[in-house]
């Protein structure tokens, strides 16, 4: 089971849960593009160090904000390990600091707001584009599948680093990288044909 928070709302009382979620929902907005634009190992290091500021006043506690961490390092660690091979160390820490950031910081919105909130939230705020063909509610359930797909990424990914160490293998990235590509476009596939079925793809 992944121990990633990403996805969970935990009840609260500090002054975060008490924002409105569409505040939130814009500061996250407007911080991931940040993270993005600002280059750098320096900047992503720092953004890193914001997020887990952030996670730690939220509530979730040393002990949880570490399992967080646990969780998403696993397929951090697979993009470091690529990113350096590539293009270098400042790549890798860059890209594996981005990562993790943008992460924490989604984390902290879905720890203080509950989903449900949250993509009514998402819908309200985009029927302006109604107009133009855009569904609010498939908007909505665009951006629910993307908070539930991060964690059961990483779930796949200790899966597969597990499968790795059982043959010897925990230091082969091929060994660790591949069967999780695979894994992850299968689920992907799945997930697609679901809604298909179900009249959501067409």
């Amino acid at each position: 089971m992944s121990t990633m928070l990403l996805g969970h709302h935990i009840p609260g009382t500090t002054r975060l849960h008490r924002l409105p979620a569409g505040t939130k929902l814009g500061a996250m907005l407007l911080i991931g593009l940040i993270v993005v634009v600002v280059r750098g190992p320096v900047s992503a290091l720092v953004a890193v160090a914001m997020g887990l500021a952030l996670l730690l006043w939220a509530g979730a506690g040393l002990r949880l904000t570490l399992r967080a961490i646990r969780g998403v390092l696993v397929v951090a660690l697979c993009l470091g390990g690529w990113l350096a091979w590539q293009q270098g160390w400042a790549s890798a820490v860059e890209g594996v600091g981005d990562l993790l950031a943008l992460v924490l910081v989604a984390t902290v919105l879905t720890l203080t707001t509950p989903v449900d909130e949250l993509l009514d939230t998402i819908a309200h705020r985009v029927r302006f584009l109604r107009p133009l063909g855009v569904d609010p509610e498939r908007v909505a359930l665009a951006f629910g599948l993307m908070i539930r797909a991060i964690p059961a990424t990483v779930e796949l990914a200790e899966e597969t680093q597990r499968a790795a160490r059982a043959r010897g293998l925990e230091r082969s990235l091929p060994a660790r990288l591949v069967p999780l590509v695979i894994r992850v476009v299968a689920r992907a596939q799945h997930t697609g044909d679901a809604l298909h079925a179900r009249g959501l793809g067409d």
